[in-house]
């Protein structure tokens, strides 16, 4: 019986360990993404859903009013025109509180001096012009048209603009999310029963809102001493849309 003996040199088992280390990460990268990628047990099966969208609309009818009104004068002194726009817009602010007008809803705006000029062969001042408007909130808007009507009376030159609001806007905003959420539910409703599946649950919901800012009025400021004032409030619409996810079974 004879033996085989073979001789290994020091450089062909270092070849061959590299070789042995080589195929070891190759199977590696192999079976790597294999396990990364195996199916799931089945213990957490995922949801069926239905996604949706509904709308809610509600219309304003606006209860209160900004108007903006004051005066504008124009004299030889930038003192002079002061005093004079000072006494009149002191007559303007009387009248308001004769109205029931709280000084919480009466802010100055606009209070400026500026010079007038003569442009002919040489730049000259002419005189001086003084402004000073407030705005005031009306929350009765019964007495709205009065609000303009007896500040032009009281020496006021200027109405530059009315615009409404409703003093409650998150009531307004709450029944619209509302009617839209139903709305959304009402969708669903109809697809979950036409594929013969039920709702069981809400995945997740998002809204989005589209609120009118204070709206501008129709009007303008007649005589004051002729007929009152008329103003038109108009309405807004107050939108709320909302995507909703059911889940279904």
């Amino acid at each position: 019986m004879s033996l085989f003996k073979a001789r290994v040199t020091g450089s062909e088992l270092r070849s061959w360990v590299a070789l042995a280390a080589t195929a070891g990460l190759a199977i590696g990268i192999f079976a790597g993404p294999a396990m990364a990628t195996s199916p799931t047990d089945g213990s957490n099966p995922a949801e069926h859903t239905i996604s949706v969208s509904g709308s809610g609309k509600v219309v304003l009818a606006p209860d209160v009013a900004d108007v903006s009104l004051g005066v504008t004068v124009q004299r030889d002194k930038a003192s002079a025109a002061r005093d004079e726009a000072g006494r009149i817009m002191a007559a303007v602010v009387a009248a308001l509180h004769g109205l029931g007008i709280a000084d919480a809803d009466i802010k100055t705006t606009q209070l400026y001096v500026s010079p007038m000029y003569n442009y002919g062969s040489s730049q000259q001042i002419s005189g001086y012009q003084m402004s000073n408007i407030v705005s005031v909130h009306v929350r009765d808007l019964t007495k709205l048209a009065d609000v303009i009507d007896q500040s032009v009376s009281a020496g006021a030159t200027d109405v530059q603009g009315v615009t409404f609001d409703v003093s409650d806007r998150a009531a307004a905003e709450q029944s619209a999310r509302t009617a839209a959420v139903k709305d959304a539910r009402a969708h669903a409703d109809t697809l979950a029963a036409a594929a013969g599946v039920t709702i069981t649950g809400v995945q997740s919901i998002s809204e989005n809102a589209s609120t009118p800012w204070p709206w501008p009025g129709i009007g303008f400021a007649g005589d004051a001493a002729g007929a009152p004032t008329p103003i038109q409030p108009g309405s807004a619409e107050l939108t709320i849309d909302v995507a909703v996810v059911y889940i279904i079974g």
